[in-house]
């Protein structure tokens, strides 16, 4: 069993409150909890509204699903998020 620990910290320009950063990131529970092979939860910048960050942590059978999972992880992000990712960090355990 292989597991990594990804976290993603993003600068939300533009976002007054804490209920519009809640509305921009809105829907990461839903987005990669349903994967039982992801665990995810907003782990730092709880209280700044411009600023985000947020952990997943992914499980798997080889080292090879797990970067990809991650990659996958990333890119729907970039693609999702109404907000810039300002540094990514694996951590393989």
């Amino acid at each position: 069993m292989h597991i990594a620990i990804l976290t993603m910290t993003f600068s939300l320009p533009g976002s007054g409150s804490l209920k519009e950063k809640r509305r921009r990131m809105g829907g990461m529970h839903e987005r990669f909890g349903r994967n039982p092979a992801v665990a995810v939860c907003e782990s730092g910048e709880h209280n700044k509204h411009d600023a985000g960050e947020w952990s997943f942590v992914v499980a798997a059978a080889s080292r090879r699903e797990i970067e990809s999972l991650c990659s996958q992880i990333e890119d729907k992000i970039q693609r999702t998020v109404e907000g810039r990712v300002i540094k990514v960090t694996r951590e393989l355990l």
